[in-house]
């Protein structure tokens, strides 16, 4: 009773709250194995599933063409917006600045529906001035994807860059090293982890965005959330659960990955330095 009167109103609220978030995974881990074509009607273990997940193609390609655009967007999305946080963080007096920065954040704000048919109004007038893009799909995804995942990825950068020293980069420039050097030298291994976590952000965001991709995406271009999206619809298949379970085992495993190497990382920039014989 004494340990039942220590454990504080906060501590309760986030076991609350991990409870309300995992629970519901759990359950659609534990109904993947599940036998019957009923998800909600337990008729003994079996792994049927997974092998009706392997075997059918167009969720197969929906997943493979996912990845791609979430690995394509992330990567560009990081080059693009740790420009746009270096330029907020190191150009603080320049005439337009607070228009720069509040049109490089305006997408976190945006309503996805907005963005959505802006973009596919932009798509649809290059086409008609300049002939591209002539289809809609995997690129004009990409490029969407970009637009809303950099505006993330500033903000996750921008805050790593406004805590770093500029002592150490004035230091390299007066030992010689330019601008460029420096930049790649210096401040990219410092900011490093902050560019993990922004490519992590940009590649989830990206690989769960269902409402931007619907609008610039075209036949033949469906992504994962759009064919489970439509498959739900006519009723949830037992094979949603067995891919909803290896993508949140996957996505865990990267976590854990990602976090243990900065983790690490960490550790041997706050090692003390051998002493000087």
């Amino acid at each position: 009773m004494a340990r039942l009167r220590n454990v504080s109103f906060s501590t309760v609220m986030l076991v609350v709250g991990l409870l309300f978030l995992y629970i519901p995974m759990a359950i659609l881990m534990f109904y993947s194995f599940n036998s019957s074509r009923l998800v909600t009607v337990w008729a003994g273990f079996s792994t049927r599933w997974y092998v009706e997940l392997f075997r059918d193609q167009q969720l197969l390609s929906a997943v493979w063409m996912s990845l791609r655009i979430a690995f394509f967007s992330a990567t560009m999305a990081v080059c693009i917006g740790t420009l746009a946080a270096f330029v907020m963080t190191r150009f603080r007096r320049f005439r337009g600045r607070t228009m720069l920065s509040s049109m490089i954040t305006a997408p976190l704000v945006m309503p996805e529906v907005i963005t959505g048919l802006s973009l596919l109004l932009l798509f649809v007038h290059m086409a008609q001035i300049i002939g591209w893009p002539a289809d809609r799909g995997m690129v004009t995804i990409w490029i969407a994807h970009t637009t809303f995942c950099s505006a993330y990825v500033a903000v996750v950068v921008s805050s790593r860059l406004r805590e770093l020293d500029l002592s150490i980069e004035e230091a390299a420039m007066d030992l010689g090293a330019t601008p460029f050097k420096t930049f790649f030298l210096i401040t990219i291994p410092v900011i490093t982890p902050a560019l993990v976590a922004g490519w992590l952000l940009a590649f989830t965001l990206s690989l769960d965005d269902l409402v931007i991709a619907s609008f610039v995406s075209g036949p033949g271009a469906s992504t994962l959330p759009m064919v489970v999206f439509s498959s739900v619809r006519l009723g949830v298949s037992p094979k949603i659960n067995a891919l909803a379970t290896l993508i949140i085992l996957a996505v865990s495993l990267i976590a854990f990955i990602a976090w243990y190497l900065m983790r690490r990382a960490e550790e041997k920039r706050r090692r003390p330095l051998p002493d000087a014989e």
